[in-house]
């Protein structure tokens, strides 16, 4: 029978010696994980207090802090179900209790109203100051009860939720600690929202498997990162092509002629000095990046999941293959149809059904026995590692019947350090048209039309890109043309820059 790790920190105090720390641009603040556990309890306590109990929605719209982790962890002590909403995605307003069922919502916003929306630093009162009744006693999950309303970041619309299982959560983090050993002398890097739930699986490891974590945000990671020394950092791949322009930069400066000697130590600067490995996920990564990174002693492993399946494969030390997203993890079984599209099966499902959907999405992409469609296009080579190529949905059909999938001329397109972002369009289906978010404002369009000619050159004749529109600015979450996870949203961007896309005389135009 698999342990479960969200009973075990429910049940047991963690072991002492290892401790949380929150650290922002104005500072740094730190506990140990024993005493993030009694907090937990009076903050447990106090919601009992306010009427929450088994089954109940409590909602947090709120930057990392301490107050968003213990109501998390109080959460899970009641078996009450915690809702993350994005900063900057959402209104602290009623209409967010009504339409997720809250109890409460706690934010760090301004509110209009009072009642059910309560300031988060009350959360901090209740952990400093004596329990208002007993700590609650500890409850037992099984497999399939729900911790989490998990909301995902849909290109369009309301986003739809998951109400996500104890046994998916388990089933990752298990796996997570076989293949990297997480111990006493780790330190888990973690900065994007607490809103996404992988976040939290790593305070979770911490309590369970005995190591520290850090808690930053996106704004402080990089100043963060020298302060904390981690020996892990959980990244999506648009942090570290940051870090590595960063890095290159500093390299420049040095007085030395060893470049690789300098970028080494550029890198170390950077991270603290103490990592062990790099991990990135959500999306894809480019090959010349990961390269960089592994090559000045900063290695970094690759995976591949989804808000629907968790974790499904991972490279990690001792089994790792470039180009793929390593090995399927036990308890995942991939299915490739004739065309190579990858549905995924779970011996613990995280869900098989959305909320907040519209009619016919939950049958789209669960199957009847929960096999989740991917929409991914992949195959497994004959040692077992999964490559992923592309989305099914971004095969482009030309006129003269010609299949293209976009997702290796992005990244060839990627590599150029002048542009950070790369989404393919064919506005009549005879030609390739690039929106390309420059790396910098204002853009190098010389850079970029000389990285074009050869990225064309690298390919075919049906697979040539026509026309390049530069992006008026670079995509970013807060002009809704990246997800939360920094993935380009392709619909977001194609309506965006229509004109341009179809305009044949603008961009920078192929030779």
């Amino acid at each position: 029978m698999m342990h479960s790790v969200i009973n075990h920190i429910i049940a047991h105090p963690p072991e002492p010696g290892h401790r949380i720390s929150f650290t922002r641009l104005d500072g740094t603040e730190s506990l140990e994980l024993r005493q993030l556990y009694e907090r937990s309890g009076r903050v447990a306590s106090w919601l009992r207090g306010l009427g929450v109990g088994r089954g109940d929605r409590i909602g947090v719209l709120a930057a990392n802090g301490i107050e968003w982790v213990l109501l998390d962890l109080a959460a899970l002590r009641l078996g009450a179900v915690t809702t993350g909403f994005e900063p900057g995605k959402f209104d602290p307003d009623g209409s967010l209790l009504g339409r997720y069922r809250l109890r409460l919502l706690f934010t760090d916003r301004p509110a209009n109203r009072l009642g059910a929306l309560l300031p988060i630093s009350h959360v901090r009162r209740a952990a400093d100051g004596a329990a208002r009744d007993e700590i609650p006693a500890p409850i037992t999950y099984a497999p399939d009860d729900v911790t989490t309303l998990k909301l995902t970041s849909g290109s369009t619309g309301e986003p739809k939720a998951l109400a996500t299982t104890v046994g998916s959560i388990d089933s990752s983090l298990n796996a997570v600690q076989e293949m990297f050993a997480h111990g006493k002398s780790d330190n888990l890097f973690v900065f994007l929202p607490l809103s996404l739930l992988q976040q939290r699986y790593w305070i979770y490891s911490a309590l369970r498997f005995g190591h520290n974590v850090t808690v930053s945000t996106y704004e402080a990671a990089f100043p963060a990162l020298a302060r904390a020394h981690p020996t892990v950092v959980m990244g999506v791949p648009a942090f570290y092509e940051t870090a590595r322009r960063h890095i290159e930069a500093q390299a420049r400066k040095a007085k030395s002629g060893a470049v690789d000697k300098a970028l080494h130590a550029a890198g170390r600067r950077l991270f603290g000095g103490r990592i062990r490995y790099l991990w990135t996920g959500s999306a894809p990564a480019s090959a010349e990046m990961l390269r960089f990174f592994t090559g000045i002693g900063l290695p970094i492993y690759e995976g591949y999941g989804l808000n629907e399946t968790c974790i499904v494969s991972k490279n990690h030390p001792g089994a790792s293959r470039e180009g793929s997203v390593g090995r399927v993890l036990p308890g995942k079984q991939v299915l490739l149809s004739a065309d190579g599209v990858i549905s995924v099966r779970c011996e613990y499902p995280v869900n098989t059904r959305y909320e907040y959907a519209p009619a016919g999405e939950s049958e789209r992409v669960f199957g009847r026995d929960g096999t989740v469609r991917t929409g991914d296009l992949g195959y497994i080579d004959e040692d077992g590692f999964l490559f992923i190529r592309g989305r099914a949905d971004d095969v482009i059909v030309l006129d003269n019947g010609k299949k293209i999938i976009v997702r290796p001329m992005e990244e060839r397109m990627k590599a150029s350090p002048a542009i950070e972002e790369c989404v393919l369009f064919c506005p009549t289906q005879t030609h390739l048209v690039a929106v390309v978010s420059p790396a910098r404002q204002p853009a190098d369009t010389a850079a970029i039309a000389e990285h074009l000619a050869r990225t064309n050159a690298a390919f075919g004749r049906d697979e040539q890109i026509r026309r390049v529109v530069v992006a008026r600015e670079r995509f970013s979450v807060a002009n809704d043309l990246l997800t939360s996870q920094f993935k380009p949203r392709r619909g977001r961007i194609l309506e965006t820059y229509r004109a341009e896309i179809h305009d044949n005389q603008g961009g920078i135009v192929a030779c």
